[in-house]
């Protein structure tokens, strides 16, 4: 079968989530047809997955301007932009009414298993830039398909695939096999069956972001309730304690935000959480009663824990674009032109200035990596810069190159995250880059004036989720 043209062709979303969706109404917005495929069962699929998780971000920062133009004459109107809503509440009252109004745009149980150009693997480069894209599909059932597209963009995101506990960047050794007790997500303890498992039990949280202080808080509530007595969590941080260690609290342009941080330093100095600091796992072992004993990379062995939830962050899938050609940073796997712009040894969340199609492009034209995905492995990525982006990205494939490059995004101010680059430093000022780690202790955090006004005062790495 020859490819179509490629001016008839419509452009490829994979992915339905807030990026996804919104990239379809940009495009729609430009007179382009959209075709968004989704592999989970609903659009917004992973974001359900955290339904019970509460954003930091308000309803008038998580809505798109153009989906609102489409939703509109539905009737829909957007919630209270000053409140906060839930995984669930952005779901259910945001994604789902615009994948509605798409239609048949929107493909669900469609998983792209690979893109590439029309008869042209990454090695050929006759004619290449002419063929369009073509897209395989795998749809629930078996029935495989091939979709050509005249771009691509992917906005698939990167909850599908959760960093490790490995300290290394690799599972532990013995962490696959300890998977009956180990979970990647903030555990959601309203569930009674998820509530049962950490009630009473000692639960190591590894991890340094806001799903981490997400999880102390839930752990630190469970222990105060009817119920949860005798619950326990053991924070394990790679890094030592800083004034950076609990996020930017009060000085968040955030609110919400900062006081996920606030409530996880409320965690340990209440003796809910005790942190263990400078901790790279290296073995996950079993005792003899089934618990697990973390092992770090000096030998040391921590107390067993009944459960480990690991939230060590995300990192892109790039399995499914391997014959294209991207353009990508060694370190963060996010396009070469936006990675110094989010390197988290240097910046905040808000220190990112704006960007849009020209650091997101590739070596291969027509196709966008944008939303989360485009951050690669760095850190918290916020909904209003995945909005940006996908309407720049939309202007440059409709050649409106005037509209595409006027990109203009403030976004709120967080104070510097430090990242791995810093070998987890407690202080990126301190020594001169030699290799040794702060030495591996247990701290119980009390709340007086010095150390404590330090941690919330500090305008510090609150987007480091």
């Amino acid at each position: 079968m020859n490819a179509p043209a490629t001016a008839e062709l419509p452009v490829v979303v994979i992915g339905a989530g807030p990026a996804g969706l919104a990239a379809a109404a940009h495009l729609i917005d430009q007179g382009i047809e959209p075709l968004v495929l989704e592999a989970g069962p609903t659009a917004g699929a992973a974001v359900r997955e955290w339904s019970h998780v509460r954003l930091f971000s308000t309803w008038g920062e998580v809505v798109d301007p153009a989906a609102e133009k489409l939703l509109a004459p539905t009737g829909w109107t957007r919630p209270d932009p000053a409140t906060y809503p839930s995984g669930g509440d952005w779901a259910e009252q945001y994604l789902q009414p615009l994948a509605d109004v798409l239609g048949e745009r929107v493909r669900t149980g469609a998983t792209v298993t690979g893109v590439s150009r029309a008869g042209r693997d990454r090695i050929v480069d006759a004619d290449r830039e002419q063929q369009p894209f073509v897209v395989h599909v795998a749809h629930i059932g078996g029935r495989e398909e091939r979709v050509f597209a005249r771009a691509v963009i992917d906005a698939s995101g990167t909850w599908a695939t959760p960093s490790p506990a490995g300290g290394s960047g690799l599972p532990a050794l013995g962490e696959k096999a300890a998977a009956d007790r180990i979970t990647y997500r903030v555990p959601d303890l309203k569930d009674p069956a998820v509530r049962a498992r950490y009630a009473g039990r000692r639960t190591a949280v590894i991890g340094s972001g806001a799903s981490a202080f997400t999880a102390l808080a839930y752990l630190a509530d469970l222990a105060t309730s009817d119920d949860g007595a005798g619950t326990k969590g053991v924070w394990i941080l790679r890094r030592g304690i800083s004034g950076s260690t609990f996020g930017g609290g009060e000085a968040d342009q955030l609110p919400a935000r900062g006081a996920l941080g606030l409530a996880a330093k409320a965690a340990v100095d209440d003796g809910h959480a005790d942190a263990v600091t400078g901790f790279r796992t290296e073995t996950i072992e079993r005792d003899t009663d089934g618990r697990l004993i973390l092992a770090g990379e000096d030998g040391r062995r921590l107390d067993p824990v009944d459960e480990v939830i690991v939230l060590t962050g995300f990192r892109p899938d790039l399995s499914f674009l391997d014959e294209l050609r991207l353009g990508l940073d060694e370190r963060l796997q996010a396009p070469v032109e936006l990675a110094p712009l989010i390197d988290p040894n240097q910046h905040s969340c808000g220190t990112v200035y704006p960007h849009g199609h020209r650091e997101l492009s590739h070596p291969e034209p027509g196709v966008y990596l944008v939303g989360m995905k485009s951050y690669g492995r760095a850190p918290t990525f916020l909904a209003m810069t995945g909005y940006e982006q996908v309407r720049s990205v939309a202007a440059a494939i409709a050649g409106d190159l005037d509209a595409a490059d006027r990109v203009e995004l403030t976004l709120p101010e967080t104070g510097v995250c430090g990242g791995a680059g810093l070998f987890d430093a407690p202080d990126a000022a301190e020594g001169d880059g030699g290799c040794c780690a702060p030495a591996p202790q247990l701290v119980q955090l009390g709340a007086p004036a010095a150390a404590g006004a330090a941690a919330e005062e500090a305008p510090a790495g609150g987007c480091c989720g």
